[in-house]
């Protein structure tokens, strides 16, 4: 037997160490302050070793407040006699340092007890830790998600409503002695700036109010709900000039800003626990197995509801270990019927997309040629006219409703794994579902461009059939918002509750066959992203729409929770929160950057409507920005322009990239620093006598 040496072992993890970048700064500061006066020498021994850990290297100068105790991995008795340490050392510092430590633990102290106040008072905090400890952190993370997208388009509702909602309801009505213009239309035909929405007039019946209510015409359409409610170019409040064109394009710019970063900044979170999770299988184990339960829960219904998570996340694991082994025990011949049966759904997937697509175009095009063509006004008509408009959304609804649940069969002979099935129909469903919103926008903006006679191409857009087309469009979006709300709960109140009733009172074979529903994530995920990104698209035509979006998930919520708690079952195969939470907002963003396509042609590319709007003067709505900069002084006017330039954009362009590929070549040094530490923690478990050289 040939033994390692002992100083060979203890060395090779110190000089390792001597080579991380902290360290190395770490040397770099140290030499900085090389000329200062040391501190006094802390009493040797444990406690005084351990206090001088606790000040570490950026400590020699005294510039840093000391690494607190409760942070060191020691025993309580040594806790305390670092923290006696820590406080002694006080005394010798000279200045306004022993204040300034002072301050900063005092408010360090005061931020921690405001977050732990603001933890009290978030949305749904009891309901949502119920929710985990009954059915598992996979369903405990769509709550949390839809709990995200209530405060998001709460966000959103008083961005618009304080921007562009409240100025002009201001200055219409006189508030604060306000007042506002309407500049006419230059160059412009006179037919063209021809707008009289059909307002409800005379005696009116009740069916009527509820059609509009639901359709968005009538009342609704004169209100501030929609974009033709906002003609007006400038507004005076007071002595202050409000430019409410450019005010509007800049809130929808805010909005989808805002929603991009916040985005961004939950994904990062998110991606952050799944690296964690899926270095080390082992270490995940540990954590929950050792690790994993709270010792400050003293109520026994909370220590239950944990119990009931860590059960839940164990048997995930476990689920996705006996995966993995059922995997790499395929035989060659399984390995080619699975493949070649993934090739064939597939292929069926794509007809169902192709079918959903074309029935989508083909309904749009029948009800904008056949709806308001009538001048009787009876329920009958009205009744007819109604189902007319909303065909479009009853189709796509249909569609949404029909592929997933296709997708969700099929998938079950794919033979993937739990999380990988999630993200895999996610996927598909979101080609079904924002697709389908892109299909539905496609199918208008060719009915709105297409103009058959010179009249038509002088306004630049269907102008007979379309006089405000940011207002039509807007009630598109609306209709798929209500009718969207309105399937939830159908499905909820007529399929989940009778589907409940059926299994626990009927003993009937086929009735038992079936059992009870089980929460489907990725159809109840797809959802509200599906909301979310009409939500999105249609504020610009709609500036009020996420007040709606916002009760429509907080109504929701409630929805889901009790179908959750009274008619469904727990999944047979749990799902796993630290790689859903990530994913969820990946398909989010998806769905925003999907929104950003149909926004972006309706702002710079489709002419904006003459006869309404806040855009009425402006070729398109785009057109606003480089009017608002010809009013600006000369010299700023020129650096504008410059930042716009292919001289500054190129430049910029070079180095972001080389940033970026310092960033990537950063991180990929630290990669391979955390691996070479991973593999020295492993040689740390082991006996110094399992770690021998055995020669024969």
């Amino acid at each position: 037997e040939v033994f390692l040496p002992e100083e060979t072992r203890s060395a090779a993890p110190v000089d390792f160490l001597q080579e991380l970048p902290s360290y190395q700064s770490a040397l770099r500061r140290r030499a900085a302050a090389g000329g200062t006066q040391e501190r006094r020498t802390a009493p040797r021994g444990s406690a005084g070793l351990r206090a001088a850990e606790a000040r570490g290297p950026e400590q020699e100068g005294g510039e840093l407040p000391a690494r607190p105790a409760r942070e060191l991995p020691v025993s309580m008795a040594e806790k305390r006699r670092l923290r006696d340490c820590q406080q002694a050392d006080i005394k010798y510092l000279s200045g306004w340092k022993p204040w300034k430590r002072t301050s900063s633990k005092s408010l360090k102290k005061v931020l921690n007890e405001v977050k732990e106040l603001f933890s009290y008072l978030e949305l749904w905090r009891h309901d949502i830790h119920s929710i985990e400890g009954e059915f598992g952190t996979g369903i405990q993370s769509y709550f949390s998600f839809l709990r995200f997208l209530v405060l998001l388009n709460f966000i959103i509702f008083i961005l618009m409503f304080s921007v562009v909602t409240l100025p002009s309801i201001i200055s219409k009505y006189g508030i604060f002695n306000s007042s506002f213009a309407k500049i006419p239309p230059k160059n412009i035909e006179p037919h063209c700036t021809v707008y009289k929405p059909s307002g409800n007039k005379g005696l009116v019946y009740f069916y009527t109010y509820l059609k509009d209510l639901f359709s968005g015409t009538g009342f609704l359409k004169e209100t501030s709900l929609f974009y033709g409610y906002y003609t007006i170019d400038t507004a005076w409040l007071s002595i202050l000039r409000y430019n409410l064109p450019l005010a509007y394009l800049l809130a929808t710019f805010a909005y989808l800003g805002l929603s991009l970063l916040w985005i961004i900044k939950r994904s990062v979170e998110g991606f952050k626990q799944n690296l964690v999770h899926d270095e080390d299988q082992f270490q995940s184990y540990c954590n929950k197995v050792f690790a994993g339960w709270d010792f400050c829960i003293t109520d026994p219904n909370a220590a239950q509801l944990k119990h009931r998570s860590l059960q839940y996340e164990l048997q995930t694991d476990l689920e996705e270990e006996r995966l993995k082994q059922k995997i790499a025990d395929r035989t060659m011949k399984e390995k080619l019927r699975i493949y070649s049966l993934r090739i064939l759904i597939n292929i069926i997937v794509f007809a169902v997309l192709s079918g959903c697509f074309y029935s989508i175009y083909r309904a749009t095009v029948f009800s904008q040629e056949n709806s308001n063509v009538s001048i009787r006004h009876d329920i009958r008509t009205d009744s007819v006219n109604l189902l007319l408009q909303y065909l479009p959304s009853m189709v796509i609804t249909l569609a949404n409703f029909i592929a997933p649940q296709i997708f969700s069969f099929l998938i079950r002979f794919e033979d993937y794994s739990p999380a990988f099935e999630i993200r895999l129909t996610l996927m598909r469903c979101v080609f079904v579902r924002l697709a389908n919103i892109g299909v539905l926008l496609f199918s208008l903006w060719s009915q709105i461009s297409y103009c058959a006679t010179d009249e038509c191409k002088a306004c630049g857009y269907n102008y007979e059939l379309y006089p405000c087309w940011e207002s039509a469009v807007g009630q598109e979006m609306y209709k798929l918002m209500i009718f969207d709300f309105i399937i939830i709960l159908a499905v909820t109140l007529f399929v989940d509750f009778p589907r409940k009733f059926l299994v626990t009172h009927c003993s009937c074979k086929p009735v038992q066959w079936c059992g009870l529903q089980e929460f489907g994530i990725p159809d109840n995920v797809l959802e509200i992203v599906y909301g979310q990104t009409i939500c999105w698209i249609g504020t610009f035509f709609s500036p009020l729409l996420p007040a709606i979006a916002t009760i429509k998930y907080f109504i929701i919520f409630y929805i889901k929770k009790i179908s959750l708690i009274h008619t469904c079952k727990p999944a047979a195969r749990p799902i796993r929160a630290s790689s859903s939470n990530f994913f969820f907002l990946l398909v989010l963003l998806i769905g925003l950057i999907l929104a950003f396509i149909p926004l972006g042609i309706s702002i710079t590319h489709i002419p904006s409507s003459k006869a309404c709007g806040p855009f009425r003067s402006f070729n398109t709505s785009w057109a606003v920005v480089p009017d608002t900069i010809l009013g600006f002084p000369t010299g700023l006017q020129q650096v504008l322009h410059g930042i716009a330039s292919e001289a500054f954009a190129v430049p910029f362009f070079m180095v972001t990239c080389l940033i970026m590929f310092y960033f990537i070549a950063l991180a990929g040094a630290h990669k391979r620093v955390v691996e070479q530490l991973r593999e020295q923690l492993v040689m740390v478990r082991f006996d110094p006598l399992v770690c021998t050289l055995k020669f024969s």
